[in-house]
């Protein structure tokens, strides 16, 4: 059996040290479908986003499967003293808000570095918390559907549940008591995208590949809150709701 990926020395192990021992007080994390992640080669995992903390109970399941856990973050950060050198020395991926031409490039030349480099990259689709009342999946953007579409990579769903029991949506500070809540993490089958490869420069098919992956993640939410989602997904501009902090276009 090859060796994980994690198994080889990088500054991953010294985040390991310092995140999971505290994090592993707070949340106990039950992984299922963890055959469904890649154990090689690059892919793009799409999960759910409601807690502020979901990054880091995502990065500890992936990490834990043997995989290293990489984002897609926005270019503003790797501008940054400190946290910049951080994201380039970690291989996250940095993501452009515009939709122009040199966007589209970009969006090539990350597809094909995955490729070359056999890595999985951690794309939130909902681009920032959803603005659903009741925390289901809301309108997806098309950034992660690009990424697989652009270098025919795997495009995975995730959902998890429980991590607002920690720290809920816009909560300031963290609900610590009682430790080791729990928290369930479902990973689906990879959304079928055989149809449209070759076509990530459509529109109406980045539109088509995002409503698969949405109504992937929330069929897994909807297993794990063992209840259904709304039959109409939450459009925060229907709302007259801003979208901040995207990560994704």
């Amino acid at each position: 059996m090859a060796a994980s990926e994690r198994s080889r020395p990088s500054l991953f192990w010294v985040l390991a040290v310092l995140v999971i021992p505290p994090m592993s007080l707070l949340a106990k994390i039950r992984v299922t479908g963890a055959e469904k992640l890649p154990r090689q080669g690059a892919f793009v995992l799409a999960p759910n986003h409601y807690s502020e903390l979901d990054p880091l109970i995502v990065a500890m399941s992936v990490y834990r499967l043997g995989r290293l856990p990489r984002f897609m973050a926005k270019e503003s950060l790797f501008r940054m003293p400190v946290v910049g050198w951080l994201l380039k020395r970690t291989g996250m991926i940095p993501v452009s808000r515009s939709a122009s031409a040199a966007a589209a490039k970009q969006t090539l030349k990350q597809s094909a570095e995955l490729v070359e480099h056999g890595r999985g990259v951690i794309v939130y689709p909902e681009g920032t918390l959803t603005r659903d009342p009741d925390l289901w999946p809301m309108r997806g953007k098309s950034g992660a559907v690009r990424l697989a579409l652009s270098g025919d990579l795997p495009l995975i769903p995730m959902a998890q549940w429980g991590t607002q029991e920690i720290m809920g949506r816009y909560q300031k500070g963290l609900s610590l008591w009682p430790l080791r809540k729990p928290v369930n993490v479902l990973i689906g089958d990879p959304v079928d995208l055989s149809d449209l490869r070759g076509r990530a420069s459509e529109p109406a098919v980045l539109n088509e590949a995002t409503a698969r992956l949405m109504a992937a993640i929330t069929a897994l939410l909807e297993q794990l809150r063992d209840e259904k989602a709304p039959a109409t997904r939450w459009n925060p501009t229907d709302h007259g709701q801003k979208e901040t902090g995207r990560l994704d276009s």
